[in-house]
Order: structure tokens, then sequence, then C-alpha cells
């Protein structure tokens, strides 16, 4: 029998995941999104594609989380992107109220599923998610490292024109404009990074990955990246579904690993059937653990805001 994977949110992100997964045959989908048609039409279109690709997976789509029902996998995508004129504060309490509900719904139908939380601001919805569910920590994750750590390979397998399987990195912290791409656990088949590449290009790549979410808005003008994201997602839902124990840079809850306690950072995971398995700490440079710390604080501001809106209503 088939594993059971739910994917909330049927926009480009939620869609490509699905597609993505049912597009590997080993898992059947069930799509949900609030508007009318949009998840049951995607869905169908993905299921005619089955007889191309030889997958014999089913996918459904639906506006109720009936069809969520017993799911081992949920991937939440919901909520808003950020608009023009939009704080940042606005972003965070209006998807903080869509997950808060979402992750209801879904707990309600599937009590032992794992839980990947891609909405931004990530860290602080997977933190949410969390609360709310009330599930272990090994079965919150919130995809994020996954991502970044990607764009920092694409980059350097650009820059010095070899394949990206070549390029091994880790991208830790919060997803956003502080996370801390570890430059000196950056390998090229074994060569050091910094031996491959001047301080001022390097320094160049890491901004570039920083700002890698905002270069695609800015590109497209109307929405924001879903291929790597899908990308992200799709290789997380593998490691857990195959029990891979694949050490991947994921967004999950401390308590007390690299010195921080109760809070949900991007550091590398070890992942597998039961969620996330482990933690790995890694030794950071005395320059890695200042940025690192930078990045846990901003993470921790945004958590204050959620609590004390939670507080006030």
């Amino acid at each position: 029998m088939r594993k059971k994977i739910s994917v909330i949110g049927a926009g480009n992100v939620g869609a490509t995941v699905a597609q993505r997964i049912f597009d590997r045959g080993y898992a059947d989908v069930a799509l949900v999104d609030i508007i009318e048609g949009l998840p049951q039409g995607k869905a169908l279109d993905m299921l005619e594609s089955g007889p191309v690709l030889g997958s014999d997976a089913t996918v459904v789509g639906s506006n109720g989380y009936e069809v969520t029902a017993n799911s081992d996998i949920v991937v939440i995508t919901s909520g808003i992107a950020r608009k023009p004129g939009m704080s940042r504060d606005d972003l965070l309490f209006t998807n903080m109220k869509i997950i808060g509900d979402v992750t209801r719904k879904v707990v309600e139908q599937s009590p032992n599923c794992i839980l990947i939380v891609v909405t931004n601001p990530l860290d602080a919805m997977a933190q949410h998610a969390y609360q709310v569910s009330g599930f272990p920590r090994e079965r919150v994750i919130g995809m994020a490292g996954v991502l970044d750590t990607a764009r920092f390979r694409t980059f350097i397998a650009q820059e010095l024109k070899v394949s990206v399987e070549d390029v091994h990195a880790y991208v830790l912290g919060g997803h956003g404009d502080q996370m801390v791409p570890l430059t000196g656990y950056t390998n090229v088949a074994g060569t050091p990074l910094s031996q491959l590449l001047p301080a001022d290009k390097l320094n160049a790549l890491v901004q570039r990955t920083r700002d890698g979410g905002i270069e695609i808005v800015n590109l497209l003008k109307t929405g924001s990246a879903f291929y790597a994201p899908s990308a992200a997602v799709a290789a997380m839902v593998e490691a857990v579904l195959l029990d891979k124990k694949q050490i991947l840079p994921c967004c999950v809850m401390l308590k007390g690993e690299y010195n921080v306690r109760d809070l949900f950072v991007g550091v590398p995971v070890k992942l597998g059937a039961k969620g996330a398995e482990e933690v790995i700490q890694l030794v950071l440079s005395p320059e890695e653990y200042m940025e690192l710390r930078k990045s846990v604080e901003a993470v921790r501001e945004l958590v204050g805001k959620m609590h004390e809106k939670a507080k006030t209503g």
C-alpha cells in the first residue's frame, strides 16, 4: 500500500510539490485549497499525466480536509505572499492565523502525521504549527535550508563551472536576510571553497544566496519562486518516506543544540521515517557562531511578536 501525502495550498508551490511527488509514483497525494475548483482541476490534470509518466499513484483535489485523513506527511504551503505596502508584521500576523487554522484541521484528520511547513516567515510559522499541533518536535519540520543551500550550490557551480553534484555546502539559521552560509564547510569535490575563490567573490556569492528569493520576486514581478522550493520539499518528503537517514539543513525546534533553546532554527538534521530524528551539531568558527546568533535573535524577535499578538488577540 502506498503512503499518503497531503499538500495544503494549491498555488504555485503547493501544486508543484504535489506534481513532483505524484511523478515519483511512490505516494498517493491529496491537494487541498479554499478556492473552489482549483485543487480539483489541478489534481485531475496531474492524474491524467500518469500514463505518460508511468505513475500509478492517485491524486485528488478538494476544498475540505476529509481527503487528508490518515496522511503520513502533510505539507503546508497555505498563506499569502508579501505585497507592496505590506509590513513584515502584517505578513506575520496574517499567515499566523492561516497556519493556526490549517494546522488544527490537519491534526484532526491525521494525528500521527509529520508536518512540513513551507509558509513564510518560515521559522515563525513552523514554531506556530508546532505549538498548535502539540506534536513532538521530531514531527514538525520547516523547509528552508534545503532551498537556501541549493541556491548557494547553484551559484558556486556556475562561478566555478563545475557540476552542482560536486558542490557540498550548508546554509543555517533563519530563512531571511541573516541566513548563514557556512563557507568553512563548503567544498568542491573535497577542495575547500576558500582555496578556489577570492574572498570578495565568495562574499558576493553569500550575499546573492541571502537575496535569492527577492532576486526571483524582482524578476517575476507578480509572484515568487516555486520550482526550487517544491524540489526542496520533495527531497525532504522522500528522505522521510524512504527512511533515508539523509542529513539535510531543516528548520527544527532546538532544545539546547547550538546553545539555542525552544526556538525553530535551520540546522543540519537527519531525516528518516520518524521525521527529524537527530540534530547534527557542527563545530562553527567564532565568526560563523556570531552570525548564527544574529540570525537566531531575528527569529526570536518574530516569535516574540507572535506571542504578543496571541495574548492581545
